[in-house]
């Protein structure tokens, strides 16, 4: 049986992503009439959003995984491609764009009103040919410092010479992933894997009208354009895994769609990450199929974090635990990609040592503040100090396990070793820079650690009612009477 914990091994793909980049902006706002020029609504923009998209969006996800991405693309020397590179910095994305004063970098604008795309603007050209053979040169010189190739075709001209570039790679011995936007699949001759849509699939030639002729007509075309695997992924239908002589389906998640901009990024991208570092094939596309099920759920170009991934998984196997235990600073990480994609972050905070109903009614109520729930966990040490030298009960590792176990935590991080701590989780909530603050018991909105740095931020803090006669201390001493 597959191993949730195994997916701590991500840290250690490479993969070089190479294909049409862009810019994504998003106006958002909420929508209250009709505008009176014409029958048209009128969207009070609040905020704007900019993302990276296309082939770029392929490495975010790459990245959010704690995979270790490369981008190779074409952009234009204006602003657009400047905030492009400055958002794959901060995307922990390793830029190789091709800024060309010859071109102007595309971008898509979409105006969003009550969770819904109202209208989205394009702007771009088509990359002439010549420029497409100044990218082939450049993947020639990079080729060999990565496991993976992933290449993602939005017809836009950067790919003018995939053929060569999937040669290049083959040779080289690196697995290639194909994202197609051509109806010829020959184009993407030696491919390992190509991913299409049910468009595109049927775009090019195939045969739906049953299982049956779905998978022949796969399979004729997987030999005529001599690669490998199809992963075809068929929206509410779930995905199918085809080979010349195997083929596995995997049933879509049920979930309540918000947006699919970006889903077919996020199954490549967890894919490549998945087969860089060992994964098989089947077991890849069986985690591409669950990650594209979390993200589908989420506004706008999303991606998926590691723990998502392993919870997900962990349901799906009927596992207890995932087994997943990421790094503090990976942690930290991925509470900073979930606030960038507008997750709203709740902190609280405590020494948990003997969980009860009280805890767990708590935190789920933590939770419901918001999107994601960070624990901070008093070290050993600290509940030392704090309780006495009879506790705690159980070590930070049992405690950090039990809580990590339950649904409604999503990072569990353990602070308190530190000097200049002071058994507070006052540094942490800094770092963490929650929207909302939850704390429990007797405690005031002016009394909670923290909330003087919560507030000056913007944020809230959440006082929660306690669970009438459950403590640690009372259950201790009930065990002792």
């Amino acid at each position: 049986m597959f191993d949730p914990a195994r997916l701590a091994s991500l840290q250690s793909a490479s993969v070089l992503v190479v294909g049409d980049v862009m810019l994504d902006r998003y106006f958002i706002g909420d929508t209250n009439r009709i505008s009176p020029e014409a029958p048209v609504p009128v969207v009070r923009v609040a905020h704007t959003e900019d993302r990276a998209g296309g082939a770029a969006n392929v490495a975010r996800n790459i990245a959010h995984l704690d995979g270790h991405a490369a981008l190779l693309g074409l952009i234009g020397q204006d602003q657009d491609g400047k905030l492009l590179e400055d958002i794959l910095v901060r995307e922990k994305v390793h830029s190789e764009l091709l800024a060309l004063k010859e071109a102007r970098t595309i971008s898509k604008t979409r105006i969003i009103s009550r969770h819904q795309q109202m209208v989205r603007l394009d702007m771009e050209d088509t990359f002439e040919p010549v420029l497409a053979r100044r990218l082939a040169d450049r993947f020639s010189a990079l080729i060999n410092g990565y496991d993976t190739v992933i290449i993602s075709d939005y017809a836009k001209g950067t790919l003018a010479c995939v053929g060569n570039l999937i040669q290049t790679a083959r040779v080289a011995g690196k697995t290639v992933l194909v994202d197609p936007k051509s109806k010829d699949f020959s184009l993407y001759r030696g491919a390992s894997v190509i991913t299409p849509n049910l468009a595109e699939f049927k775009a090019a030639g195939g045969d739906v009208s049953s299982e049956d002729t779905m998978l022949a007509s796969a399979r004729s075309m997987l030999s005529d354009a001599g690669i490998d695997t199809m992963l075809l992924t068929r929206s509410e239908q779930g995905m199918s895994l085809i080979t010349a002589g195997a083929h596995h389906h995997f049933p879509a998640e049920v979930l309540e769609v918000s947006d699919v901009t970006g889903a077919g990024d996020t199954v490549i991208a967890t894919l490549g990450t998945l087969l860089s570092t060992g994964f098989s094939l089947e077991d890849a596309a069986w985690l591409a199929n669950l990650a594209a099920g979390i993200v589908v759920a989420k506004l706008g170009a999303a991606t998926v974090s590691p723990e998502e991934l392993a919870a997900r998984a962990s349901h799906q196997l009927s596992a207890k635990n995932s087994g997943y235990h990421p790094t503090i600073e990976q942690s930290l990480l991925h509470i900073d990609y979930a606030r960038e994609q507008g997750e709203r972050i709740v902190f609280t905070n405590g020494c948990f040592d003997i969980l009860h109903a009280g805890h767990v009614r708590y935190l789920a109520q933590a939770r419901a503040l918001g999107d994601r729930l960070v624990v901070g966990l008093n070290s050993d040490a600290s509940v030392r100090r704090l309780k006495g030298e009879e506790r705690p009960v159980n070590s930070l590792e049992d405690r950090m396990e039990v809580l990590s176990a339950l649904a409604c935590v999503d990072w569990v991080i353990p602070f308190g070793d530190k000097p200049d701590e002071q058994d507070t989780p006052e540094q942490l909530i800094r770092r963490v820079r929650p929207r909302v603050l939850a704390k429990g018991g007797d405690y005031t909105a002016e009394t909670v650690v923290g909330a003087n740095f919560v507030h000056e931020n913007g944020g809230e803090v959440a006082i929660l009612p306690t669970l009438e006669g459950r403590s640690t201390t009372g259950l201790i001493r009930k065990v002792r009477s």
